[in-house]
């Protein structure tokens, strides 16, 4: 047996050696966990990292990433590196123009959440990866917890009954400015354009997603935002609200930059009961009484971005759930949706005739 998993180990090394990964970008604060693990090499081959930016080129070969595979030009790096798999740590609104790059190379393609900035970004993103046959996927980290999955399972079984309600928390206390791995993402995380909006986007992408993920489209969208702190986040809202509203059903949706700790929060209700999960832990709840649900460990090519998207190429299959392109541009026309309620004052009805 020993032999065995030692043969399956070495052909799992082997196997990711075969599939090449370059990053586009740094200016992105969640690139420095993933980049650390793509040195290392242990899912793909890391053949390339783009970015004009000095100090933040310093800042990925302080982690060990070799001189050899820094690129101020992320078209030469492709060009001269030829990656399947491109993992973009850029503005928001420059992923249209990543996908622009990558779709006629064939290059399948890889983003922290949202998909875009705006929806008719979007909606081009989503033309070319299907002109040119190409994955996009949308990162977000809790599409790689057991406990989203323990969640939904729950609610598919019927253990709540009819479901109608949905409730998210997701926030933390603002994104921090200082030191060369922030100020760079605070300056275009506040930005209305590079990011698309301000705390509503940031986090109320989490929340719409989820939304979908268990209730669907909604009829309409109304949204709230405030601005509780302009001297630090003078450009966008800080705090947004939205209520998405269905036939039957409801989504009540707060992301926030002022809350005092960080939530990811989550509450489905049925009929019959609920599913609440924080902290990594799932409760179902039925009248007074509340259980634990245990949770399952994801197979390896579930647990992780990278994984994930190696096993989707050699399969051949597309990607589906919580990163897929389709949802993920139903979450930017909510979002888009959300930001002209704020305008208007008034609900707006879905879909929006965006081209």
């Amino acid at each position: 047996m020993r032999f065995v998993l030692l043969a399956l180990l070495g052909a799992a090394t082997l196997a990711a050696q075969d599939t090449k990964i370059a990053v586009v970008g740094l200016v992105h604060s969640h690139v420095w966990g993933p980049l650390a693990r793509m040195i290392k090499g242990d899912a793909a081959k890391l053949v390339g990292i783009a970015e004009p930016n000095p100090e933040l080129t310093a800042e990925a070969k302080k982690m060990g990433a070799a001189d050899a595979l820094i690129f101020s030009d992320y078209k030469k790096m492709l060009d001269e590196t030829k990656p399947q798999i491109v993992w973009a740590f850029v503005e928001n609104n420059r992923h249209l123009e990543i996908v622009r790059a990558c779709a006629p190379r064939k290059i399948h393609v890889m983003f922290e959440k949202p998909l875009a900035a705006t929806l008719q970004q979007a909606k081009a993103i989503r033309d070319l990866a299907r002109k040119h046959g190409i994955q996009v996927l949308t990162n977000y980290q809790m599409a790689w917890w057991p406990a989203n999955y323990t969640a939904k399972k729950a609610v598919d079984a019927g253990e709540l009954g009819k479901v109608w309600r949905v409730r998210g928390v997701v926030g933390h206390g603002g994104p921090g400015s200082q030191g060369a791995r922030s100020k760079y993402f605070f300056a275009w995380l506040t930005d209305p354009v590079q990011n698309g909006a301000g705390a509503l986007m940031d986090f109320g992408c989490y929340n719409a997603l989820w939304s979908l993920w268990y209730l669907g489209k909604p009829d309409s969208v109304f949204a709230h935002v405030n601005h509780l702190r302009p001297e630090t986040f003078p450009k966008v809202e800080d705090n947004s609200t939205m209520i998405l509203s269905y036939k039957n059903g409801v989504a009540l949706l707060e992301g926030s930059w002022d809350l005092p700790r960080s939530f990811q929060d989550l509450e489905v209700f049925g009929l019959g009961g609920s599913v609440y999960m924080a902290n990594g832990k799932v409760e179902l709840r039925k009248g007074r009484q509340t259980l634990d649900l245990p949770l399952e460990p994801l197979p390896p090519e579930r647990a992780e971005p990278i994984a994930f998207m190696v096993n989707t190429i050699r399969s051949g299959k597309p990607i589906e759930g919580l990163t897929a392109l389709d949802i993920n541009t139903e979450v930017v026309e909510i979002i888009e949706a959300a930001k002209m309620s704020v305008q208007t004052s008034r609900a707006v009805r879905l879909p929006l005739n965006s081209k």
